[in-house]
């Protein structure tokens, strides 16, 4: 770096790769001091006068405003104010052609000068070095200052840059042909100048300034030299006269050698340029407090009679500076906005003055003639060689053309600074600027539509996704929520799982009722338990395989012992059954008292598990009469047996059902009656034999018609069905037993089945019919006692009441399925 600075300061330059020679013509406008013109009628302040946002508007039609006054205030990205030129009144607000080729409508400020030139309260800073870099920054900021040598980027933004700057780069070259503005100022103001670049060097710190001045301006540079003097870091620099020296990247060449990449800008290699004219603008907003309202601008042309430089108020329309100047129109007058080589034709002389406006050129025919017909090229690549961008100009004006618009990026497009050099050089007069400009435009439209419709897309794809949001929520709105248990609720529920839980491991046997009275209570307080019976059923199949192997097996013991054994064992085992049940009835009326007051559901479950159990037994039952029919008198001894076991599961269902429900006192009731038998044998009477016999009868037939019509119940009875043991009650007296006994048990075990089926149908149909049922069953509970034997004529009578009885049953019956 040291290197590169002592050969900058020896005085070293770097010359850039193509450029031309055109005519200065900047005598003409050189001659005179830089004048200060008459107020005009009007001026048309534009809005926008640079690079970026427009600022928001702060005044109004009909508002008197003073000189230096704000119009608008800074908004959007690189937004920077515009001030009143003058003191006056705001006649209107409204769109005015712009100044730009196509002279579009710009919205505009109109103000009518009240002559008095008030300036409105300035506020100058003194002691700049007590200013810090951002109170530095929003003065050049607020005072709307903008670049002035033709492009108007905003001042502040490159004062305010966060980078490391090793050159600072004063642009007054001015190579422009006509253009006399810059030189006129480093004459006239150097010290301004020079304050302004030191303003700078305070917010940027650069190692180096230079100004880089053509040597075609003796006067600007000695000006400019002197100015310096008093500052070592500043130091004026001399370049050749060539156009367009005066590019920002090819004046970074000429002076330091380095090279700016495509597509970067000159901060990102530590270099920073700034214009003579926008350094003296920021020296008055410091010093003076005085925002940017006016700057200088060269009026000249063969048209002219007084060609020089003036003063001229920004909004100050064409027309007024070159009538001022002495203007003398010819027949088809240009007036171009700029010089001749960049400069554009302005199709009014209705138009302001603006920041970036340096000239004002009004040729005649002989000094800037009418450009020919385009021609053909002819590939003589004179525009190549004079492009200072090392571009290709003829293959950029074929794919301009043809619009082949990745073609001219790849070709680098947008590196032309449209200085007109190869359109200067060009023997076949092909406007080329004017291609590039065009499609430069095309390329910056296409581009703007293709964000606009990804904004636009992504719009799309949230509005889409919102809408499918908010249908879900209203589809979630209109879905029913589930009622909310009450704490209450809950609770119950959770003191039922609590009591089925704790009466589950209470007893193994009771498993199947805890069930059940926790099912009823889910039901009944809103809850949806689904019970899980499979246990219970794999239970229920294996008690019955069970008890059909043992069938199987005693059948075939008792086969091989034949009637050896002693069938009075089954008499015993009768007594002391109905002695038990005897005794578990008078409990159950002692507890029914109690549980007089239970819940009416868990009667109805109590009720069916009796149900299931009778039905069980009184298949049971069937099974024997079945056997009983079939075998010899070693049957007989099964049939009591199985009595004994039906008596014991008919007491048990009993027991069960008093302790569930208060309501089956009835029932149990008849059920005691039933059970109280004479317990003597010997006293028996003739006559109560003969009873038995006929109850026997009665009670057969019973039994026949409450199987046939339990095998059409529902099957909810089977899946609570729970079989009992404990009525395994066997024959435990070795004594042998008359035929007489034998024929006994054989009555007494008719009787239990016929009790069974009857407790079974009773249950299931109706209370009322349950009464009718136990009575009769209290009624076939008389069972011969004694072990007299019958006579033939008691053998008689059993036969007649037999036949009754099947009348009887068998009128029942008809009158069971007309109430169905």
């Amino acid at each position: 770096m040291e290197k590169l600075i002592d050969q900058i300061k020896q005085g070293k330059v770097w010359p850039f790769p193509g450029g031309i020679h055109p005519p200065g013509q900047k005598q003409q406008s050189t001659k005179q001091a830089i004048a200060r013109l008459p107020l005009p009628d009007k001026l048309v302040v534009s809005l926008k006068q640079h690079i970026g946002a427009n600022g928001k508007l702060i005044v109004e039609k009909g508002q008197q405003v003073l000189k230096g006054q704000a119009l608008t205030k800074p908004s959007g990205n690189w937004s920077v104010p515009v001030h009143a030129p003058t003191s006056g009144l705001i006649s209107d607000i409204c769109p005015m052609p712009s100044a730009h080729p196509s002279a579009l409508p710009e919205l505009s400020v109109i103000i009518e000068p009240d002559g008095e030139d008030k300036w409105c309260e300035l506020r100058s800073v003194s002691d700049t070095k007590a200013l810090s870099h951002d109170e530095l920054v929003d003065i050049i900021h607020q005072s709307g200052i903008s670049g002035m040598g033709g492009a108007g980027f905003p001042t502040y933004v490159k004062a305010d840059i966060r980078k490391d700057i090793e050159f600072l780069i004063v642009n007054a070259v001015e190579c422009e042909p006509y253009i006399t503005a810059d030189d006129m100022l480093m004459r006239e103001h150097a010290d301004g100048i020079i304050a302004g670049i030191e303003l700078m060097q305070q917010l940027l710190n650069p190692q180096l300034t230079i100004i880089g001045i053509e040597d075609n301006k003796p006067e600007a540079i000695a000006a400019m030299k002197k100015a310096a003097e008093h500052n070592d870091s500043i130091m004026v620099q001399t370049v050749p006269t060539v156009y367009p020296s005066g590019g920002e990247k090819q004046l970074i060449k000429l002076l330091t050698g380095k090279e700016v990449p495509s597509g970067s800008i000159p901060a990102d290699i530590g270099m920073l340029v700034q214009n003579v004219g926008t350094l003296f603008a920021v020296n008055q907003a410091v010093h003076e407090g005085k925002p940017l309202i006016e700057r200088v601008v060269t009026v000249t042309g063969n048209t002219i009679h007084k060609q020089g430089n003036v003063w001229a108020l920004l909004g100050t329309e064409i027309k007024h500076l070159l009538d001022c100047q002495g203007f003398s129109p010819v027949p088809q007058q240009r007036v171009v906005m700029g010089g001749p080589m960049m400069g554009f034709t302005l199709p009014t002389v209705r138009i302001g003055v603006v920041k970036t406006t340096n000239c004002i050129l009004a040729p005649d025919h002989q000094e800037l003639a009418e450009p020919g017909d385009e021609k053909a090229c002819i590939r003589c690549s004179a525009c190549a060689d004079a492009c200072p961008a090392s571009l290709l100009p003829q293959q950029l004006q074929w794919f301009a053309k043809s619009k082949e618009y990745d073609k001219l990026n790849e070709h680098n497009l947008f590196d032309c600074i449209e200085c007109g050099a190869c359109a200067y050089v060009c023997p076949s007069e092909i406007p080329l600027v004017q291609y590039y400009r065009v499609a430069k435009a095309e390329i910056k439209e296409q581009q703007a539509e293709q964000i606009k419709a990804e904004r636009a897309k992504e719009r799309f794809e949230a509005r889409k996704e919102r809408l499918e949001r908010e249908q879900e929520e209203r589809q979630n709105r209109h879905k029913r929520k589930p009622a909310a248990k009450s704490d209450s609720e809950k609770q119950k529920v959770a003191d039922a799982l609590a009591r089925v839980k704790t009466k589950s491991d209470d007893k193994e046997s009771k498993s199947a009722v805890a069930a059940a009275i926790a099912r009823a209570k889910a039901k009944k307080q809103g809850a949806e338990l689904e019970p899980d019976n499979s246990e219970i059923a794999k239970e229920r199949a294996a008690r019955k395989e069970q008890a059909r192997k043992y069938k199987e097996q005693k059948a075939l013991e008792q086969g091989e012992e034949g009637v050896d054994k002693d069938d009075k064992k089954s008499a015993v085992a009768a007594a002391i059954a109905r002695a038990k049940a005897k005794k578990a009835a008078q409990a159950k009326e002692d507890n029914a008292e109690v549980d007089s007051t239970k819940d009416d559901k868990k009667a109805a479950v109590a009720a069916a598990i009796a149900r299931a159990k009778a039905k069980k037994a009184a298949q049971a039952a069937e099974n024997q009469t079945e056997a009983e029919e079939d075998s010899a008198p070693v049957d007989d001894k099964k049939a009591a047996v199985a009595a004994a076991i039906a008596r014991a599961k008919a007491k048990k269902a009993a027991k069960e059902q008093a302790q569930s429900d208060g309501s089956s006192e009835q029932t149990n009731d008849s059920s005691d009656e039933a059970d109280a038998k004479p317990q003597s044998d010997a006293t028996e009477s003739r006559e109560d034999k003969k009873k038995a016999a006929v109850a026997a009868a009665i009670a057969r037939a019973k039994a026949k018609k409450a199987a046939k019509e339990q095998a059409q119940s529902d099957d909810y009875s089977e899946q609570i069905n729970d079989s009992s043991d404990e009525a395994d009650a066997k024959p435990q007296s070795d004594k042998p037993e008359s035929s007489e006994d034998k024929k006994k048990a054989a009555v007494a075990a008719a009787i239990a089945r016929a009790k069974a089926k009857k407790a079974a149908k009773e249950q299931a149909q109706s209370d009322d019919y349950s009464e009718q049922i136990n009575d009769s069953s209290d009624e076939a509970d008389a069972k011969p006692q004694s072990d007299e034997p019958e006579s033939s004529e008691d053998k008689k009578k059993a036969a007649v009441a037999r036949a009754i009885a099947k009348a009887k049953a068998k009128k029942l019956q008809q009158e069971g399925n007309d109430k169905s």
